[in-house]
């Protein structure tokens, strides 16, 4: 039997994912102590009622430095990350962050530094890593069983509704940056590009955009539609693309996806698009994100997180949470991306962006 550690955890933002990871880790074994923060004391309060947290509160910094906290979940929206990471680094406390690391380059190295100085560990929730269609992928690519990865696809469709959430809480948190970067994520791990594979690294971004629905809502700089081809140092060319403007009432949940892995011995093709899980209703169906928004029809197990069924939530951010929970208290490995690699996904997605803009094809790495 592993030797298991008791935690005391902080969560750090009440809203529906903090919410989520809450809950799961409730249920951990090794979780003794729950603490749990938010702007808005009601979101703190109910969260708080919902997981019998002990303390709950609207100051973060309070919340990271209880001395009951051992570790710290940082759920906050996508542009506030960075304090909460560095208040629990300076005070010695893992954190497991919602992706993007950051922003801006500039955010990501000061984190990165950070944790370079405190020795403490942090990790990235790219949740698509704990889908088990692209674990058992995973697998056969370190099975050997494609080969060497020559290249690769992925797409991913979503409804307005969701882009036009995400943008109201940070204009910067555009598809590309914000859900472009889990498939970014996914072929680079596919692909064994991490930060310490010089060969396998990403070297070029070539993009091209289109805007018009988002551009109508507000938006003038954020693309309806992004497509990109990513070069790595071996050779390896994967395009990806990501469209957030699909009408508002579209059946996706979540994520419509399709992965597509091509290598010199085999191929992999990985339908996420649900579109066999089809259910009208007409009562309704809640969407996942947004607490007002419901459809008729619905794409099942579409939802990005993952889906309540018979009163326990079961997929990929069930499984990466008590992934990282296992891992601090019993030590076991786990597949949650690292801060380096976060960071080259973040620059990936800006140099998407950038390609966009400017029409040329963006070396990396980027310019500082």
């Amino acid at each position: 039997m592993n030797k298991r550690s008791s935690i005391g955890l902080a969560v750090i933002g009440s809203g529906r994912i903090g919410s989520l990871r809450a809950q799961l880790a409730a249920g951990h074994p090794a979780v003794q102590f729950i603490a749990v923060s938010d702007l808005d004391p009601a979101k703190s309060g109910a969260l708080a009622a919902k997981v019998g947290a002990s303390v709950h509160g609207v100051d973060n910094q309070a919340i990271i430095a209880h001395p009951e906290v051992t570790a710290v979940i940082v759920s906050t929206s996508e542009g506030e990350h960075v304090e909460p990471i560095l208040q629990a680094l300076a005070l010695g406390k893992p954190v497991l962050v919602e992706k993007p690391l950051a922003l801006t380059m500039a955010d990501a190295d000061r984190v990165i530094q950070a944790i370079a100085t405190s020795g403490v560990s942090v990790h990235v929730g790219y949740s698509r890593r704990y889908k088990e269609r692209y674990l058992i992928a995973k697998e056969q690519i370190i099975k050997g069983r494609i080969g060497t990865m020559v290249g690769g696809a992925a797409r991913v469709f979503n409804s307005r509704s969701q882009a036009l959430a995400m943008l109201s809480r940070n204009r910067h948190a555009t598809p590309v940056v914000d859900a472009l970067t889990y498939y970014v994520d996914l072929m680079n791990w596919l692909h064994g590009a991490g930060c310490s594979v010089a060969d396998n690294r990403l070297v070029e971004v070539y993009a091209r955009g289109q805007k018009g629905v988002l551009k109508a809502a507000g938006y003038p700089e954020v693309d309806d539609v992004s497509y990109a081809i990513l070069t790595y140092a071996d050779g390896a060319v994967v395009n990806l693309g990501v469209s957030y403007a699909l009408p508002e009432k579209y059946p996706a949940l979540g994520h419509a996806a399709r992965v597509e892995v091509l290598g010199t011995e085999g191929v992999m093709i990985l339908d996420d698009d649900h579109t066999d899980q089809l259910m009208y209703s007409n009562i309704g169906i809640p969407h996942v994100y947004l607490p007002d928004h419901q459809v008729n029809m619905v794409f099942l197990q579409s939802g990005t997180p993952g889906d309540w069924a018979l009163g326990e939530f079961w997929g990929p951010i069930a499984n990466e949470t008590r992934a990282w929970l296992d891992h601090l208290s019993m030590d076991k490995p786990c597949s949650l991306a690292l801060p380096a690699e976060a960071r080259i996904n973040l620059e990936a997605t800006l140099a998407i962006e950038h390609s966009i803009a400017t029409g040329r094809p963006v070396s990396l790495p980027l310019a500082q």
